[in-house]
């Protein structure tokens, strides 16, 4: 997003953070709410364009969301979009990628509150490299032809009982309701979403080895010094690294692999 719509997503998270303060406000109930209006204004286009048509005032705007949702869904759900309609977007479905975050956002809450948001995160994190790996679990889950039914049975016999229920609930949405987005890339945006809960930056760490809890502690530590913030580790474990460690953290990669040292020595033989 960019321009106004990037200032409209900043005020909704703004609204959002607020309003969940609140803790009588049931974060699952309004992740559900925000999830509905989301789909809502992927089917109906028509709806989605007059709910941010700039040459209507948003006050007129945030009217027509009420007296469409009023019925449909609760009042801290009406009173979120209502606002996000008197906004302005610079494209109309910005609205509802917008929605969709804030709906994933009040799920993250609701394990936040709970105490289980690291839990949450690192299933979501594991649940991706799972898919990652496995082409028929992927294929299953993302088959066009496949029934909504048949997506969530498949995840609820992967997931019931074994993962946190928000990991469980919002990893279904993800499914079956794509978006037009990779699996693998949902996966990675919920990961990065549930870090920003806290303020925090993600580092994906690869090694040949799991590392131990001194480790883990000493490279958190040597990586909040070095950008700032605090790190929250994600660890996989490839064998094919060689030993070392491999960070990645958003676009940046610090690699310190015997494998890609390996490669450079290669690279310079060549040449």
């Amino acid at each position: 997003m960019n321009g106004a719509s990037r200032e409209a997503l900043a005020s909704a998270r703004e609204r959002l953070n607020a309003l969940t303060d609140d803790t009588s406000v049931d974060a699952a109930k309004l992740a559900e709410e925000l999830a509905a209006v989301t789909a809502l204004l992927d089917r109906e286009v028509s709806l989605r364009r007059v709910l941010t048509d700039p040459a209507q005032a948003g006050e007129a705007r945030a009217e027509l969301a009420g007296r469409l949702l009023g019925s449909q869904v609760g009042g801290p759900a009406v009173d979120l979009v209502g606002g996000m309609v008197r906004s302005r977007w610079s494209r109309s479905r910005d609205l509802t990628d917008a929605l969709e975050e804030l709906a994933y956002s009040a799920d993250l809450v609701a394990a936040q509150r709970a105490g289980q948001l690291d839990n949450v995160e690192d299933e979501l994190f594991r649940f991706g490299r799972i898919v990652s790996s496995n082409s028929e679990l992927r294929r299953a889950l993302t088959d066009r032809n496949a029934s909504v039914s048949a997506k969530t049975e498949l995840l609820h016999s992967l997931l019931g009982g074994r993962a946190n229920p928000v990991t469980e609930r919002i990893v279904i949405r993800l499914v079956v309701q794509p978006r037009g987005r990779s699996l693998e890339a949902g996966l990675d945006a919920l990961s990065k979403l549930a870090a920003s809960r806290r303020d925090r930056m993600v580092a994906v760490v690869t090694s040949a080895v799991p590392l131990s809890e001194g480790q883990r502690e000493r490279l958190s530590a040597s990586l909040a010094a070095l950008y700032g913030r605090q790190i929250h580790l994600n660890l996989d474990v490839d064998p094919e690294v060689l030993g070392g460690i491999q960070v990645r953290i958003g676009d940046e990669v610090i690699n310190g692999t015997i494998a890609e040292r390996l490669e450079e020595a290669a690279r310079r033989m060549a040449g």
